[in-house]
């Protein structure tokens, strides 16, 4: 979108939030970049600049705006629906693995040379891995500088930097001032925070429907790993360098989230699994406007606009709760994994609520014995068998994962049908066109809404709804009494 320079320009004119994200208004003047929506009196058009992420902006030479903040913009929707090397790359970089196992380990997890992932980001996106990563870090160090009180140095390598020096000048060259009047900025007058949590803002382009969004989480929630509790859902976080625990609470402008984490490292991953959770980068306006072109949708679609698709902090979390729901009620669903999570889940401690344990990963959960299940046994043997698939890193579910592999190695194992695939891809790898037209509430939905009730039939009239079927999905379960679809009460 950024080449339309005539379409960017009438985004930015009309500081339209929606394109935030999409693409960055750099001023050539000032040597400043923007968010579309930034409040600031719009350039001429000559004097203007656009570039399809923050990252080359920065290597174009231009400081993020003080006004709009555009390093916090929502994330480009366009990785959300997209299945190809550059969006898998992105995702993967949201998630930290750059500052983890560097460009190398990139590139090894896609499958492709260092080479090649170079060349595709940097004709895609105008900056290479490193860029992109770097960008990353810089918001991670304005985050820290600002919502905390930990000095520069640990804030330095909590933030992905190999030196202070690296640290200083990235802080000063993107923000165009030093770390400590950075802080300087925003400490006037704001009150003091709970040692070792910290407080954020999650962006997100709207409308928001938060009701099936938080309403799911709660009412699917394991003891000991999720809760409810005053106004916010929280949970516990397995993250690459220790765990964590979050509470994200629904606000208009914004989505309130408090973190706790034993490795400030894990900062920048974290935020990106709470808004994978939230589905916070998806572009509403569009899902909304393709929906509403079906007649059958349309009534649905204006009466909860900005519906997302509520998913997971953890795929492989996820999957083994698929299994443990097949053929069973929310109910039975959440006692079978809170039994997983008594006898296998690592004990944590929460100050500020009850929640006390880790959801057992693969691993943990490999030396499990069938007999212990209160399981049928043919979903016993289906477990076990993703289990073990999951700790010998046979399945793919990754950040990072090629969608069409993992729903092909899914299937490949006993018991995993077309309902349990396509539930995993729609909230565990995040694939926005995920369908499961065999659920038994999508088929009842369907037929209230004068739409083809068969499976068959049903994939035939979605066609048109690609590719955001997973939201015609929510749409269509939300017309059920259930408390899914519903905020829980405070």
């Amino acid at each position: 979108m950024h080449e339309d320079v005539e379409r960017c320009m009438r985004a930015v004119r009309s500081r339209d939030a929606r394109f935030d994200g999409w693409f960055f208004g750099a001023v050539i003047t000032t040597g400043i970049y923007c968010r579309p929506s930034c409040p600031a009196v719009p350039p001429k058009i000559e004097n203007m600049r656009f570039y399809p992420s923050a990252a080359a902006a920065q290597l174009a030479g231009f400081r993020a705006c003080k006004r709009c903040r555009p390093d916090a913009s929502p994330g480009s929707p366009e990785w959300n629906h997209r299945a190809d090397v550059v969006a898998r790359a992105m995702r993967m970089i949201a998630d930290g693995v750059v500052d983890r196992d560097g460009v190398p380990g990139l590139a090894a997890q896609l499958g492709y040379s260092t080479r090649q992932v170079e060349r595709q980001l940097r004709a895609e996106l105008g900056a290479g891995p490193l860029a992109l990563a770097r960008a990353q870090r810089a918001q991670t160090a304005r985050l820290l500088i600002e919502t905390s009180a930990l000095p520069m140095a640990d804030i330095a390598f909590a933030a992905g930097f190999t030196s202070i020096r690296a640290f200083n000048d990235t802080v000063r060259e993107v923000f165009a001032l030093t770390p400590t009047r950075l802080r300087d900025r925003v400490a006037r007058g704001r009150p003091a925070t709970t040692p070792g949590v910290l407080s954020l803002r999650l962006p997100f382009r709207s409308p928001l429907c938060p009701g099936n969004l938080f309403g799911h989480l709660a009412a699917t929630a394991v003891p000991g790993v999720e809760e409810w509790r005053d106004g916010a859902y929280r949970r516990t976080l397995r993250l690459p360098h220790g765990h964590g625990v979050v509470a994200l609470r629904s606000l208009p402008d914004h989505v309130g989230c408090r973190l706790a984490l034993t490795d400030l490292r894990d900062l920048s991953t974290a935020i990106s699994r709470c808004r994978h959770l939230l589905d916070l980068d998806a572009d509403p306006v569009a899902v909304d406007d393709l929906l509403r072109g079906d007649p059958a949708l349309a009534p649905l679609v204006e009466k909860d606009p900005g519906r997302r698709v509520p998913r997971t902090v953890d795929a492989s979390e996820f999957a083994v709760r698929a299994v443990l729901g097949q053929q069973v009620s929310t109910s039975a669903a959440r006692t079978h994994a809170a039994r997983l999570v008594t006898a296998y889940g690592e004990p944590i401690t929460d100050p500020e609520g009850g929640l006390s344990r880790l959801f057992p990963g693969p691993a943990a959960l490999a030396p499990l014995d069938p007999a212990e299940l209160a399981l049928p046994r043919a979903r016993r043997a289906t477990l076990t068998g993703l289990v073990a698939a999951l700790a010998a890193d046979e399945i793919d579910l990754s950040a990072g994962g090629d969608w069409h592999r993992a729903r092909a190695q899914l299937s490949a194992l006993p018991g995993l049908g077309p309902w349990t695939v396509e539930t995993i891809a729609m909230r565990a790898l995040g694939d926005p066109d995920a369908f499961v037209p065999t659920d038994l509430g999508i088929r009842t939905a369907a037929r209230q809404a004068g739409l083809p009730a068969t499976p068959a039939a049903l994939t035939r009239r979605a066609a048109a709804w690609r590719p955001w079927r997973a939201y015609a999905v929510q749409h269509l379960w939300a017309t059920g009494d259930h408390p899914v679809n519903r905020l829980p009460a405070a």
